[in-house]
């Protein structure tokens, strides 16, 4: 395992040397967005209308925060369960969205088209949402602000720590290693 320090827009150099298990600190500009998020998304892309951002060299944290405190620019940022956007996130790896942020595991669907498109899983620690906040500089919701805690953020992040769940190349954290049971 090994450890990097990278900034967004991530690129396919980027994600290429990723292996499951790397620890990434990341920079730069980071989404928020959630499932009631995702199908406004769509809704925009399947009537040929712009997202609020550019999905190229993208990361979305799949994310919705509690209110912020006085003098912070985010809550309480803890990961949601990333298999709820499941159905979404092979389109976006295909419109250049390289990275997704979540817990837990993804769909045959979904690594596979990290693998298609030089894409990758980071899991940020479930949990941890009050920590994580701390790398979290600066937030601004930029679209749907009528979904409240779900409404599209883009997020500066400092340092932001991650685990490569899934990388590009088909290696999986969660997959435990076959035991050889010959004697």
């Amino acid at each position: 395992m090994a450890e990097y320090t990278l900034t967004t827009p991530l690129t396919d150099v980027d994600t290429i040397q990723l292996k499951a298990g790397d620890v990434v600190f990341l920079n730069g500009i980071i989404y928020s967005a959630r499932d009631a998020a995702h199908k406004k998304l769509f809704e925009l892309l399947d009537s040929g209308k712009e997202l609020p951002f550019d999905l190229e060299g993208s990361a979305i944290y799949y994310v919705g925060p509690s209110p912020a405190p006085p003098g912070r620019p985010i809550g309480s940022a803890g990961p949601t369960t990333s298999y709820r956007m499941d159905s979404f996130a092979p389109r976006l790896h295909s419109l250049g969205m390289k990275a997704s942020i979540g817990k837990g595991k993804r769909s045959d669907e979904v690594k596979a088209a990290m693998k298609e498109f030089k894409g990758v899983y980071f899991g940020a620690t479930g949990g941890a949402g009050a920590l994580l906040s701390n790398s979290i500089v600066e937030s601004t919701v930029i679209a749907f602000d009528e979904l409240g805690p779900e409404a599209v953020r883009a997020m500066k992040v400092k340092d932001f720590p991650l685990l490569v769940i899934n990388d590009c190349h088909g290696g999986e954290l969660y997959v435990k290693p076959k035991l050889d049971t010959a004697e």
